[in-house]
């Protein structure tokens, strides 16, 4: 999107908005208000079909609803008088360029009210005078011409408001009318996006019929960009680098239109396609933390106490404090290596992080099935595995009802073959295993059932990635091999795309 916008607020004036539109070469300008609030857009099309003559309203061709200070604005003029300048009012615009008589009959004919009256005349004395006399709201000579001291005394006299005008007669007629708020220009219809919107999802909203562009707003209303159609031909400039996975079902949302630059993780290999070579660092160790670490070791760089301490957390949440299988002799190394540098031991630590709340008591439960939630493609199957980590099982059986729904529908969202939540106790390194799927899936998990047919005891699985998706893999292979793929009753999963 384009982040530096051209908008006007609702202040603004017609000649205002032409004028960025003109300047900047926008076909679509954001009106907002002093805040950035978005108020509506106004279009060159809008403004024109304001602008167009109405020859069979011509009391409606010169109506502008304006204040006495936007049309010195618009005019750059000169103000000889004002009176009450800042008013926001209905006024109408003529031209004393006849006889007074005869100026005097046609206006009388139109029926147009005195004190609503703006008169623009050049010289001629005697309809200045006159006009000041019958109380119209304000006087623009044009051309720039000298008004008579006389004249202007009048004036005061009869609180009538006096312009001088730099334009000749006809460009401050229209100037005049340009002067006019955009309240009656605006297109208050209009729909905004988020920033994190995915492109995919944009260009379902562009058609050759629709709105040429779409504001982008934040959650408060306020204008952060605009997008417009020509914006979706621009190459895709975000670059990312896969941090702890390498697939992309698991990365961000719209990682299939980046530019992919650089992979750090330590789970096994899955599918992925890179537009050129890139750094992959993948290393069978317990931690990803571990091998950022380590890079700092290898470039002879010491990270902050603060990054330090973070590393280490995230080092211990991944190994169970160096007891889950996945861990590895240099996963105990660089704990050691980190705890020197964040001056934080270990052990006090991980009784830090593990006593630190529940993860099921502070989240609903939507929140908990996505936590640490990752899809993975097994046989031609979408499925996913979430995991949180407990202080002991008691608080996933007091909310375990509305967890296993909450696991339902997710399943339902991302259309998976079947979803799953590892709950594991981080004090007797042992897991359950909640499972929500085909029933032919269902059935063929051995461990043993706990309280209900898709609740599962696993002692001793701690570790997804080393123990659960192997496990999970063999009874899909097993049941590709009798011809038993669970599906979805919704929809087909092999080789499916992300919900």
């Amino acid at each position: 999107m384009i982040r530096d916008v051209v908008y006007v607020e609702d202040g603004a004036t017609c000649a205002e908005a032409l004028e960025m539109i003109d300047r900047h070469g926008v076909s679509v300008l954001p009106i907002t208000d002093a805040e950035r609030h978005i108020r509506g857009t106004v279009s060159l099309a809008q403004m024109g079909g304001f602008f167009v003559p109405h020859v069979n309203e011509p009391r409606q061709m010169r109506k502008v609803h304006t204040s006495l200070n936007r049309i010195v604005r618009s005019l750059q003029a000169t103000v000889l008088n004002a009176v009450a300048a800042d008013r926001l009012e209905e006024l109408y615009v003529r031209i004393g360029a006849m006889d007074v008589g005869t100026f005097w009959k046609i206006s009388e004919r139109e029926n147009l009210p005195a004190s609503q009256s703006v008169i623009i005349v050049g010289d001629r004395r005697d309809v200045q005078v006159r006009a000041i006399e019958i109380g119209i709201r304000a006087l623009i000579i044009s051309g720039g011409l000298p008004v008579d001291d006389s004249v202007l005394k009048l004036a005061r006299e009869h609180h009538v408001s006096v312009i001088c005008s730099p334009h000749d007669t006809a460009t401050t007629a229209w100037v005049v009318r340009t002067a006019a708020t955009l309240d009656r220009v605006i297109d208050r219809q209009f729909s905004t996006i988020s920033a994190d919107t995915p492109l995919e999802s944009v260009r379902k909203k562009f058609s050759p019929t629709s709105t040429h562009a779409l504001l982008v707003a934040d959650e408060q209303g306020v204008l952060q960009g605009i997008l417009t159609k020509s914006d979706l031909l621009k190459s895709v400039g975000t670059r990312l680098v896969l941090v702890d996975h390498n697939e992309v079902t698991q990365a961000v949302n719209g990682a299939e239109n980046a530019i992919i630059t650089e992979i750090i993780d330590h789970h096994r290999l899955g599918a992925l396609n890179t537009q050129q070579p890139i750094l992959f660092i993948n290393e069978p160790v317990g931690s990803t933390c571990t091998i950022v670490a380590d890079l700092f070791r290898r470039e002879g760089l010491t990270p902050s106490p603060n990054l330090a301490g973070i590393m280490m957390s995230g080092l211990i949440s991944d190994t169970l404090l160096l007891n889950s299988p996945t861990t590895t002799p240099k996963d105990g190394i660089i704990l050691e290596w980190l705890s020197r540098i964040a001056k934080v031991e270990p052990r006090t630590l991980a009784d830090a992080i593990f006593s630190s709340g529940s993860v099921i008591l502070a989240s609903p439960p939507d929140r908990i099935v996505r936590s640490d939630f990752k899809i993975y493609d097994e046989e031609g199957v979408r499925f996913a595995v979430s995991q949180v980590e407990e202080l002991g099982f008691g608080n996933f059986w007091d909310h375990a009802k509305p967890i296993a729904q909450a696991l339902q529908e997710l399943r339902n969202e991302e259309g998976l073959a079947f979803a799953c939540l590892l709950v594991t106790d981080i004090n007797t390194q042992n897991s359950l295993l909640l499972a929500k799927g085909d029933a032919s899936f269902i059935s063929r998990i051995s461990y043993p059932h706990v309280a209900n047919e898709e609740a599962f005891d696993l002692p001793g699985i701690v570790s997804r990635k080393k123990q659960l998706i192997p496990y999970l893999g063999s009874i899909l292979r097993e049941m590709a091999a009798d011809g038993a793929v669970p599906g979805h009753s919704s929809a087909p999963f092999a080789k499916s795309h992300r919900g």
